[in-house]
């Protein structure tokens, strides 16, 4: 598994973490990096994870208004914790990193959500992405 995929789930476990417990992701992001400077063999796939978090962070409304106005009749908050992640990540790589192909962070998202989401996730992802993405 490469650095970025690696990255991508610890960003989510961030992602998650504070969605989940209602803490603050700066909070978090800071804990995070404590432990990441503990451990050099996974500051590579630290150093994107930190980028995907500040990005959401940096992104949020506008990244979860694109999530609601394309997710169809799903509101964010009925939507499970795991899968507003995966989409917040898929989200941010596929209009604000342009170093990650759109098709790239789409496939990304939809195997985050494969394979830590329900069976119905992967599909779920795909199609909200794939709409923002014609949209964008």
């Amino acid at each position: 598994m490469g650095a970025r995929s690696k990255a991508r789930k610890r960003a989510l476990d961030i992602l998650f973490q504070a969605d989940v417990r209602g803490d603050d992701l700066g909070v978090i992001l800071a804990a995070e990096a404590q432990r990441a400077a503990s451990e050099p063999a996974r500051q590579a796939s630290w150093l994107y994870a930190r980028d995907i978090v500040d990005g959401v962070i940096d992104h949020q409304d506008e990244i979860d208004e694109q999530i609601v106005t394309h997710a169809r009749d799903w509101k964010l908050e009925r939507m499970p914790a795991v899968d507003r992640a995966v989409l917040r990540i898929g989200v941010w790589e596929a209009l604000y990193n342009d170093e990650i192909p759109v098709a790239v962070a789409i496939d990304e998202a939809v195997e985050l959500a494969k394979e830590f989401s329900t069976d119905e996730a992967g599909s779920f992802v795909h199609g909200v992405l794939a709409r923002i993405a014609r949209a964008g």
